[in-house]
């Protein structure tokens, strides 16, 4: 016992006196720990900031099985499950490449197909860990739009183009090197426009193509509502969500030495508290209900609007950006809803609608402290209109580009189950295994 704690110390003493020594394969030559402690800061935070962001596939797994019913959570699972597989091997192929591969005229990356070549490097392996959990979650976002009548063959497909070609590309455009829309001047820390907008209008383009769930509207085009199954699980994978995304914006400074780090998770947290709060009181002024899942929407909703400027904007502004996206979660929902348009957890709206509204706050809340300057800090309307720009092209390319994408999956292998498998349940039908065994819903 004593032997083996003594090998143990001598270990740790021989790498520590070994500053030389590389703590992984480094194939590329990058620094190691023993030649510059920042960039082991730097490596060990990004390593945690995805491995938390990983976690947020669980959240979005939990929210969209608990929103919709007990018979299709197998499906949903299942998904959530894909995405991070089918979209781990789609990004490592063809998207790391699109989206930070050498840019050419700064609209798509030309290399590093496979991480092979210059790409097999420590430094390169460590920023495609991070970025390929927000691929999955641009992914994921779909899923919860389309859930219940959709066919697992054709979400596939569909998990692959995303994140091997719709979001790689748009990526680029924003966060690759010389991307066209960085250029002009355009904004996004985290993503409220590459990951969240570029999902939610994809999902919209997929809603619109399947159209909408049976019993979802009346003979006269009023909706009915189609309550979920579990409160509980969707509110565990709120908690799942707000958690994983400190990682998501305290990990887009890409450093473990930035100080930012504190006004980023404050800010963060701040938007959702305040976006639940807000999104609760609204749906409570409409409805007379205290509606949890419009608090579980509104939370998310102030997280996905705080993406894009959490590094730029105050404590004090994070919470009108938060409390503003609470608000258009509950009308957006409800709006396109009498547009009969069925997004059974409110993914457009929380994703797509507040992405954009995050984008659009960057070019207003911006206070100067961190290079940008918002209108209302005295910058007048040059980043607002590099921000409208940008929130116009990640609207027309997610949208248009989901539109081809579900309208060609549908003429060539179909995209909706059956009205029998629709009705009976995906889980059945689909994988021939129930979420909830020995669990019989009679309906009369």
């Amino acid at each position: 016992m004593y032997k083996g704690k003594l090998a143990g110390v001598l270990a740790v003493a021989l790498l520590i006196a070994l500053p030389g020594t590389a703590f992984a394969a480094d194939p590329g030559g990058a620094a190691t720990l023993g030649d510059d402690l920042a960039v082991a800061l730097d490596f060990l935070w990004l390593m945690i900031a995805a491995s938390m962001v990983f976690l947020m596939q669980a959240g979005f797994a939990m929210v969209e099985g608990g929103f919709c019913r007990a018979k299709n959570t197998t499906n949903l699972m299942t998904k959530n499950l894909m995405d991070m597989a089918v979209g781990s091997i789609a990004y490592f192929a063809i998207g790391f490449g699109f989206m930070y591969g050498a840019s050419a005229g700064g609209f798509i990356g030309t290399d590093g197909w496979f991480m092979g070549g210059d790409y097999y490097d420590v430094t390169m392996y460590r920023d495609f860990m991070f970025q390929v959990v927000f691929a999955a979650t641009a992914a994921t976002i779909v899923s919860g739009a389309v859930a219940e009548r959709l066919k697992f063959s054709s979400y596939l497909v569909y998990s692959v183009v995303i994140t091997a070609v719709l979001y790689p590309i748009y990526g680029h455009w924003v966060w690759g090197d010389g991307g066209w829309l960085a250029e002009l001047g355009h904004l996004d820390f985290a993503g409220s426009g590459v990951v969240h907008a570029v999902g939610g209008f994809v999902g919209l383009a997929g809603a619109i193509v399947l159209g909408p769930r049976f019993g979802k509207y009346a003979k006269d085009g009023t909706p009915r509502a189609i309550p979920g199954h579990s409160i509980p699980l969707a509110t565990l994978g709120v908690f799942l969500l707000w958690f994983g995304w400190f990682g998501f914006n305290g990990g887009s400074t890409l450093s473990g030495t930035d100080l930012r780090l504190s006004v980023i998770m404050v800010n963060t947290n701040m938007a959702a508290a305040a976006g639940a709060i807000a999104a609760l009181l609204v749906t409570l002024a409409k409805t007379r209900r205290w509606d949890v899942g419009m608090g579980i929407n509104g939370a998310l909703a102030g997280l996905v609007g705080i993406t894009a400027p959490c590094a730029f904007v105050s404590g004090g502004a994070s919470i009108i950006i938060g409390a503003i996206a609470g608000v258009i979660v509950v009308f957006s929902i409800f709006g396109l809803e009498n547009m009969r348009i069925d997004d059974p957890v409110g993914a457009v709206s929380v994703h797509g609608v507040n992405g954009l509204w995050g984008l659009l706050a960057l070019g207003l809340f911006a206070d100067g402290t961190y290079d940008a300057v918002g209108l209302f800090y005295g910058g007048g309307t040059e980043q607002l209109v590099a921000q409208a720009i940008g929130a116009a092209v990640v609207l027309s390319w997610a949208f248009i580009g989901g539109l081809v994408l579900f309208k060609v999956l549908d003429l060539v292998m179909g995209i909706r189950v059956s009205p029998e498998e629709e009705l009976a349940g995906l889980d059945i039908e689909e994988h021939g295994t129930p979420a909830y065994a020995n669990f019989l819903v009679v309906e009369e």
